[in-house]
């Protein structure tokens, strides 16, 4: 099952949209919509494998969908297309949210060379000098280069330098882009889609967000989301993490962190620290531990560890004794 909860910006209503799917296609679809004023929400359409309910939608909307629909289509994609408006700024908004996949080496690689749009503006440069100070004040300005036709570098036909100032001397010295820190480039690459969704309203999921990022960085990040001052738009960031540290009662809410536990079976499990109860039935206090009282495995969710053993193939007993 997939359910997603958000904000039209136009109108300012909020919507709750979700649907389930098995092999033989989809189980269930829903929609539902509340004005910014209104005290309770209005279903805009319901579907099942044996009903099918359009009251929210106007009578021409629902005979074109009932017409078209199909066992394996999503009743919002269909809307879409047939431009039904009660569907179209829900499929805006999911092509507005943001992902950045740091755990896939390929995209990885996209990532650390793509640029922010007009990167070659001036205004844009002072804009990502900004955002990189807030970790990195020794990067002072860029120098672009546009190379010829034929002769490319890793970021299309630029070369770009990072400049720097020397040591006793107001000179500033240009190293290539590439050379800098994986942590430099990784936050260079997360610029445009943070900005993106920060000036939207959108989401942002990011896979290992931590990876070459120092913990106090990550927080900073998490920050810029939670403060209202940087975040007027209520901008949300979803990333998954292996870092402990970040499970902090002064950065995020009991219902912001989520854990997944994997059963015998294979099958894992996802609920937030707020749901979870204590094996008496207690509520988790908000002033607990959460780092530590995870790793001792109270709130589960951590891997079933055994003595690791290395096994030589070849190798005799004896000598696999002394190796041990």
């Amino acid at each position: 099952m997939f359910e997603v909860f958000g904000i039209d910006n136009d109108t300012m209503r909020t919507f709750n949209y979700g649907f389930s799917v098995d092999d033989k296609g989809i189980v269930e679809e829903w929609l539902n919509e509340r004005a910014k004023t209104a005290r309770s929400s209005r279903l805009i359409f319901y579907r099942n494998r044996q009903e099918m309910d359009f009251k929210g939608l106007d009578a021409a909307d629902r005979n074109n969908i009932m017409t078209a629909i199909e066992p394996e289509v999503l009743i919002i994609s269909l809307g879409n297309k047939l431009k039904v408006k009660k569907c179209q700024p829900i499929v805006e908004w999911f092509y507005h949210c943001e992902t950045s996949d740091y755990g896939d080496p390929r995209e990885d690689y996209f990532l650390s060379n793509a640029l922010p749009n007009r990167f070659t503006d001036r205004e844009v440069q002072d804009a990502v000098l900004q955002f990189l100070a807030s970790f990195d004040d020794s990067i002072k300005g860029f120098r672009i280069k546009e190379l010829p036709k034929g002769e490319n570098n890793s970021i299309g036909r630029l070369y770009i330098e990072t400049l720097h100032k020397a040591i006793d001397s107001d000179e500033l010295v240009g190293i290539n882009l590439h050379q800098e820190s994986s942590g430099t480039l990784k936050m260079f690459s997360l610029y445009p889609s943070l900005m993106e969704v920060l000036h939207k309203g959108t989401v942002l999921f990011v896979d290992e967000l931590n990876t070459k990022l120092h913990p106090l960085l990550v927080r900073n990040l998490i920050s810029m989301f939670t403060n209202l001052d940087t975040n007027p738009n209520h901008a949300q960031l979803v990333f998954n993490t292996h870092d402990t540290w970040q499970l902090s009662n002064n950065s995020l809410r009991r219902d912001e962190i989520w854990f997944t536990d994997k059963n015998p079976n294979g099958e894992s499990s996802l609920y937030s620290l707020a749901e979870f109860r204590s094996d008496q039935g207690l509520k988790i206090r908000k002033d607990e531990q959460y780092d530590k009282n995870y790793l001792l495995g109270k709130y589960q969710a951590i891997p079933s560890l055994k003595t690791m053993r290395l096994i030589f193939p070849g190798v005799e007993a004896a000598e696999r004794e002394a190796i041990d």
